[in-house]
């Protein structure tokens, strides 16, 4: 099992830099830098809500589940 982080993609389709959404949800770059790579074990359905609202977009855009490992 593995979910794959889209969120290089989100930003792109939104022409918004990975700096300035971590300052507009109030997370580091460091921070969201793990979240994009897909090294992160978790995140905080607080943190996904905000993502979600800056870029307009749903929770499935980006996150996806893949079956292969």
């Amino acid at each position: 099992m593995k979910i794959i982080v889209n969120l290089d993609v989100m930003l792109a389709k939104r022409k918004m830099s990975s700096g300035e959404l971590a300052e507009r949800i109030g997370l580091t770059q460091a921070n969201l830098s793990i979240l994009k790579t897909g090294k992160a074990k978790a995140i905080r359905f607080s943190t996904l809500a905000a993502i979600c609202r800056e870029l307009d977009c749903q929770p499935g855009d980006i996150l996806e589940y893949s079956s292969e490992e």
